[in-house]
């Protein structure tokens, strides 16, 4: 059976393990990720003649290398490389859930931004332009209920389109400061002869030039062959499967 990865990425409180459980049901276990304390999830479903492996990552804010969370949700959408990365956006608080969007976008285009939550938006008299929101990101975008189990299939069958190469999102590059875009062409062609075309390039270099200490360690751990195996679940329960 044909089988992809999907990483569910969110702020906290997006409704997003919510949609985990949704799609998973009981055929999912949890363990902690290798070398931290940081709970994680995982879930399998079938659709569609398709195994989906899914990931929860944990809830963060942002993606960068201010707390554990934050690291193994950064690292494992760098390094792991889902086939899709799902971003689950509180349609209640659209403007603090795009930052991490954005920052997700920044690090890989095979993204789909699914917008939760949409019934408690529709009781606050919030109206979303979903057609606005999806020229603007260049990617794929979903209105859905979780919790009401609305809109999931519409949702993945941009999921299974995006993981079959059917649609190929185009997220246009964040513009910065001209000084900091000129030291970005400068690193970026070092990155790309040091780690090949695997990670993305500029990316890395914005990070490089922020200091990120941890991401370089990470990469260096990568480049070395020591950095530690994805933790093992501890728990494991039946199976289910979503149509």
């Amino acid at each position: 059976m044909k089988s992809y990865t999907v990483a569910l990425a969110g702020n906290p409180n997006t409704g997003k393990s919510t949609l985990f459980n949704r799609l998973t049901g009981l055929r999912q276990h949890t363990g902690n990720w290798a070398g931290k304390t940081v709970l994680t999830a995982e879930g399998e479903f079938e659709r569609n003649g398709i195994l989906y492996k899914l990931i929860d990552l944990p809830g963060t804010y942002s993606l960068y290398s201010n707390s554990a969370d934050e690291e193994a949700a950064r690292d494992y959408i760098i390094f792991e490389q889902p086939d899709v990365t799902l971003v689950v956006l509180d349609a209640t608080s659209l403007e603090r859930n795009l930052n991490l969007a954005l920052q997700v976008l920044e690090m890989t285009s095979r993204a789909v931004v699914c917008i939760n939550l949409m019934d408690e938006a529709e009781k606050l008299g919030i109206r979303i332009d979903l057609d606005r929101i999806r020229e603007r990101l260049g990617v794929p975008v979903a209105a859905i209920s979780a919790r009401n189990n609305k809109g999931i299939g519409p949702m993945l069958d941009l999921v299974e389109k995006v993981a079959e190469g059917v649609l190929h999102p185009e997220p246009p590059p964040i513009p910065y400061s001209e000084e900091i875009e000129r030291q970005v062409r400068e690193l970026e062609p070092f990155v790309r002869k040091t780690l090949g075309a695997r990670y993305p390039a500029r990316w890395i270099a914005l990070r490089l030039l922020d200091g990120d200490e941890n991401l370089i360690a990470s990469l260096k751990q990568r480049l070395n062959g020591t950095a530690p195996a994805q933790g093992q679940g501890v728990m494991s329960y039946g199976h289910t499967a979503c149509n």
